[in-house]
């Protein structure tokens, strides 16, 4: 795996430098000592992955991360000192299109090689999905064909890089009085994922949490997947979480959630599938489609990342493929909001 290092300071060059040696198929590309020539190696020389720094001189890490996206798009992970004081910061990296954070490992100390693991494993989930992205995808079973329109309808969102800010975009947009439940699967670290619904939450007159083990989808009511297991409707209208499939690169998957509303979902459901990398979601959105509901892909113009909804128009997965800022009043007509 090629990879490049975005950081202006020597000292956390040379760990990841050290964390990196261990492994035989990791090869440091280049390093780049601010955001814009960070930008400009990506485009000279592309690598697997990119480590980026947030703070740095002249271009920042989220900036820089914007322009490589818009420029040279390839896998992007924040690596810098303490994540959890920079959570906002890491927030806007990855509405950008970065895909997880990690902290900077450090060089000797009992958490050294607690902390080189944990980067490494970052490095691993990331080089799957970069795999998996190129791999050829798999047609969508058809599912049952009855829906009940009785109970409060269902808006089940799928999104991974660039999904923070679209998901705010989205929220933003929505009414206060909006007649539907609403469940969100982000591709996001776990140690994020309260954070970022504390942060979703700023930006929507609906309320957002965390999605907690038994939880009932309600009604005007946004609830985010919040471990790196997978979130699903065990039972209608109960969510929970499991570690099945455990192969996939995608935790949590969106693909495992779209599928649990087809099978368990016991009325009206709407799929939205944001921008992201890879597929995961494509295939769900299929059978969500399939068994009769309406569904939504964010069109290429308005992704960060135009990966998961590409593969869902790829499968004809989508009813209506839209921009980003048409999305919210297409939910609102689908659900009756005023």
């Amino acid at each position: 795996m090629k990879i490049g290092i975005v950081n202006d300071l020597p000292l956390a060059v040379e760990a990841l430098r050290r964390a990196l040696a261990a492994r035989h198929d990791y090869d440091v590309l280049w390093v780049a000592q601010d955001g814009q020539q960070a930008v400009d190696f990506c485009t000279a020389q592309r690598p697997d992955i990119v480590l980026m720094d947030l703070v740095m001189p002249n271009v920042d890490g989220i900036e820089a991360t914007r322009r490589i996206m818009a420029k040279a798009p390839c896998a992007i992970l924040i690596v810098t000192v303490d994540v959890g004081a920079n959570a906002w910061r890491v927030y806007e990296a990855m509405g950008a299109g970065a895909l997880d954070a990690v902290d900077t490992p450090s060089l000797s100390g009992p958490d050294a090689h607690k902390s080189i693991a944990t980067l490494i494993a970052k490095i691993d989930r990331i080089g799957a999905l970069v795999a998996e992205r190129n791999t050829p995808g798999a047609a969508a079973a058809a599912g049952p064909a009855s829906v009940t329109t009785r109970d409060t309808p269902l808006v089940a969102i799928g999104a991974s890089a660039g999904g923070p800010a679209a998901l705010a975009t989205l929220l933003a947009d929505l009414p206060k009085d909006f007649p539907a439940a609403i469940v969100i699967v982000q591709h996001v670290d776990a140690a994020f994922a309260a954070g970022m619904a504390d942060w979703l939450n700023q930006q929507s007159a609906l309320p957002v949490r965390i999605a907690s083990e038994g939880d009932r989808p309600q009604a005007g009511v946004v609830l985010l997947a919040a471990t790196d297991d997978h979130l699903h409707l065990k039972l209608p209208n109960v969510l929970g979480y499991t570690d099945v499939p455990a192969e996939t690169p995608y935790r949590p998957s969106v693909d495992v959630f779209f599928h649990s509303v087809v099978a368990r979902w016991p009325a009206r459901a709407i799929g939205v599938l944001l921008t992201g990398m890879g597929r995961d979601g494509a295939i769900g959105l299929k059978a969500m489609r399939t068994k009769g509901y309406h569904t939504i892909a964010q069109d290429e113009a308005t992704c960060a990342v135009y990966g998961m909804p590409k593969a869902a128009a790829a499968l004809d997965a989508a009813t209506a493929i839209l921009p980003l800022p048409r999305i919210a009043a297409a939910l609102a007509a689908a659900v009756g909001a005023r």
